[in-house]
């Protein structure tokens, strides 16, 4: 048996805490049976966002003729484009695996692991111990129980970057962001998509005024029904029959297509590690349970990344990464402010959100919202936006910035001012203090400060 000063589960952002151990002189090992990289790069937000870049294009030329602009797409090379996305992917798997072996003083094990006793894992045909044990072990698609799902060959947001060929028709069963990304993707492709989201509201953890403008813009595009729930899935030579009920009504209805994905959630793969075996406890859901620290119920291993199930981006792993290498070297520990971490959805139109939502704000604060449609700003009256928006909640009191909430083109990008304020002074004042280029879009920011009530 080797032992370790450290040992790190996971390749993505686990990565950082190898580094950090290596750069102190720790004799390391990383335990990762592959892809190399982690969600991020091979499934998550690399090849998504490579195949969402082409489509975002596809549909600005579509909406090109409100602003007197006729043109046409005379052809989409899908099979191109899901080939540039792999070789992407490839490639940066390529400069990691050449990282690697230039660090010599790791040793890395290309084998699924799983815990075999305290501190012990078991990596293939070897077996290691370490003093510190760093689980970052990811997450998986999470399929739920319906009838004929497991013999139907569906497709996840892994198996989809496979595909070689456009689907004629696609049913996506789901609807938070995972769906609503791949569904942009596929209808902008030409692909018929019909997505099935069992909650009565798509991405159902953001405002419900963005959920309802994303199904009203979505819905232009493709079918999108909500309370809605896959009862049976029956596949035959021509492609899939999804049977759902109305989880309002009870009435059944059937929906057909050539392919049919799943994108229903993530679970924790913490169950293929049998964490249990070392004493760290997970909870109902199968994540594994840490405290404000990151440490979990053993002492001496830490978890973070998807495999706790708390903010599942690759942007929250990393800073969870500085938090727990310096809590385990360190006396005093530090938390991770989970309330300003931000995230976005790369739909279209686009989402991106940081801080509480409104009801939950109201809950602990007397507060102050104030919203602003891009058109009441003169770049947004340029690009004959109508529709899209931004809101912003604060404390009525101090002018502490609760929230920020924004759907529209650049929404990701925009978003950066208010989580910069919130991580200096917390309050409104970057915002009010700054100046404001005129007229760029940023000024829609500025314009919820004035429409506050």
């Amino acid at each position: 048996m080797k032992e370790y000063d450290v040992v790190v589960i996971g390749s993505g952002a686990g990565a950082i805490v190898v580094e950090r151990a290596l750069s102190h002189g720790l004799k390391t090992a990383m335990v990762d049976k592959g892809p190399l990289g982690g969600t991020c790069l091979n499934v998550g937000c690399i090849p998504s966002k490579l195949l969402i870049f082409p489509a975002d294009r596809v549909v600005e030329i579509q909406e090109a003729e409100k602003l007197g602009i006729r043109t046409e797409i005379k052809g989409i090379d899908f099979p191109s484009i899901m080939e540039r996305m792999r070789e992407i992917v490839g490639k940066s798997q390529n400069h990691i695996r050449e990282g690697i072996k230039f660090m010599e003083e790791l040793d890395f094990y290309e084998e699924e692991g799983s815990f075999v006793e305290d501190y012990t894992l078991e990596a293939g045909k070897e077996k290691i111990k370490g003093k510190k044990i760093f689980i970052v072990s990811g997450a998986r698609p999470l399929i739920p129980a319906i009838k004929g799902i497991e013999d139907s060959g569906y497709l996840t947001n892994e198996s989809v970057l496979e595909l070689t060929q456009k689907p004629s028709s696609l049913i996506i069963i789901g609807g938070g962001y995972i769906a609503a990304e791949f569904g942009h993707f596929f209808a902008a492709m030409g692909t018929k998509v019909t997505i099935l989201q069992r909650a009565e509201r798509l991405v159902r953890s953001e405002e419900p005024e963005i959920s309802e403008l994303l199904k009203k813009e979505m819905g232009k595009r493709m079918e999108i029904f909500t309370n809605t729930e896959a009862s049976e899935i029956v596949k035959g030579e021509k492609g899939y029959r999804v049977i759902t009920k109305d989880k309002k009504t009870g009435k059944k209805k059937e929906f057909s297509a050539a392919k049919l994905m799943v994108a229903a959630g993530r679970k924790s793969n913490a169950d293929l590690l049998k964490v249990e075996n070392t004493g760290v406890e997970v909870d109902q859901r199968g994540y594994v349970n840490v405290n404000d620290f990151l440490e979990t119920s053993k002492e001496n291993i830490w978890a973070f990344g998807d495999a706790i199930g708390k903010k599942m981006f690759r942007h929250s792993a990393n800073r969870e990464a500085d938090v727990v290498w310096h809590n385990s070297m360190h006396g005093d520990r530090n938390k991770v402010d989970y309330d300003k971490v931000p995230h976005a959805v790369f739909s279209c139109p686009q989402i991106a959100s940081v801080g509480l939502r409104e009801d939950e704000a109201r809950k602990g604060f007397d507060i102050l919202v104030g919203k602003a449609k891009y058109s009441e700003v003169a770049k947004g009256e340029a690009m004959m936006d109508d529709e899209s928006f931004a809101k912003i909640i604060i404390e009525k009191k101090s002018g502490r910035l609760l929230g920020f909430h924004i759907i529209g083109p650049y929404a990701p990008i925009l978003i950066q001012e208010i989580i910069n304020a919130m991580a200096s002074t917390g309050t409104v004042m970057p915002i009010i203090s700054g100046m404001h280029i005129h007229p760029a879009l940023s000024e829609v920011i500025q314009t919820t400060l004035q429409n506050l009530q």
